[in-house]
């Protein structure tokens, strides 16, 4: 969600297919310790697809609707099934086999900021997803702690991302006195980490306030993260398991490391300043304290 929703009909698109990255063999371009897909590691006989076989629509572009019919976007998806199996036919076998990501990503519900669009290296089966308004972590919302315990204790993901983006509508509202409806109170969250931050938010130009409250709001969002009983209990356990802190920028198209990344208990109890001392520790796995 960004500020140009507001006044702007920019709708996702319906990209032509294009090829997963996790059906294709490793390249010299991949990371050397990025993770195997699943895929990859079932379908040992896919072949590297042909760039030329990859196409990407411009942003925002699609075919007009007519009225109520999506028939369109059925015929795209026929199109991608279709272009996939002729290029990598044990694609959809592995596919339905199950899935291991090694990421989960917690981020915001923008149409511009999909995970496996803006990291060319992660197609089907490499990313565990939760997204909402202003990437929110919240204590109460039972969703994304949902989606944090299938991941972290069935999936055993190895790194959590928490994702936000400059120029986030959500972040905007936040910072306004104008009522938004029900969004409001889901925006009090934003809201609270302005004002825990409010003289340091405002030592800054107009221009770099809203950028610095999209920063700070992943950062609480990591100490949230952290702060869960579903992440504490892995890290008791010996499980590896890293909490990242990222926000991308939509115009150059760049993830930036905000340098939060907490990899373990031992970093949160040794280390009570800045975002490790908004992270609340409990005393040990599966027992409230006292008892």
């Amino acid at each position: 969600m960004t500020e140009d929703d507001q006044h702007n009909h920019h709708h996702g698109g319906t990209t032509p297919p294009r090829v997963p990255s996790s059906v294709t063999q490793s390249s010299p371009q991949s990371p050397p310790d990025s993770p195997p897909s699943l895929i990859t590691g079932r379908a040992k006989s896919i072949t590297t697809i042909a760039p030329s076989k990859i196409r990407l629509a411009p942003v925002g572009q699609c075919a007009p609707s007519e009225g109520a019919s999506l028939q369109h976007l059925l015929d795209s998806n026929k199109e991608w099934s279709e272009n996939i199996l002729n290029s990598a036919p044990e694609f959809f076998d592995a596919m339905a086999a199950g899935q291991a990501p090694q990421y989960l990503w917690l981020g915001c519900s923008d149409s511009r900021v999909p995970p496996t669009e803006i990291i060319s290296t992660l197609g089907p089966g490499d990313v565990f997803v939760h997204r909402n308004i202003a990437n929110v972590i919240s204590h109460s919302d039972m969703s994304m702690l949902s989606v944090l315990q299938y991941a972290v204790d069935y999936l055993k993901v190895k790194h959590i991302i928490v994702c936000g983006h400059y120029r986030c509508g959500g972040v905007f509202a936040a910072m306004s006195n104008k009522q938004h409806g029900l969004l409001d109170n889901w925006l009090r969250h934003v809201k609270d980490v302005y004002a825990a931050n409010q003289g340091q938010l405002e030592a800054v130009a107009d221009s770099g306030r809203t950028d610095l409250l999209c920063e700070l709001n992943v950062e609480r969002s990591v100490a949230n993260v952290c702060s869960t009983t579903i992440v504490q209990n892995a890290w008791a356990r010996g499980q590896e398991l890293h909490v990242h802190g990222w926000c991308f920028r939509l115009a150059d198209g760049l993830l930036r490391d905000l340098r939060v990344t907490v990899s373990g208990r031992k970093e949160v109890t040794m280390n009570g300043t800045g975002l490790l001392a908004d992270v609340f520790v409990y005393d040990k796995e599966g027992v409230a304290p006292g008892h």
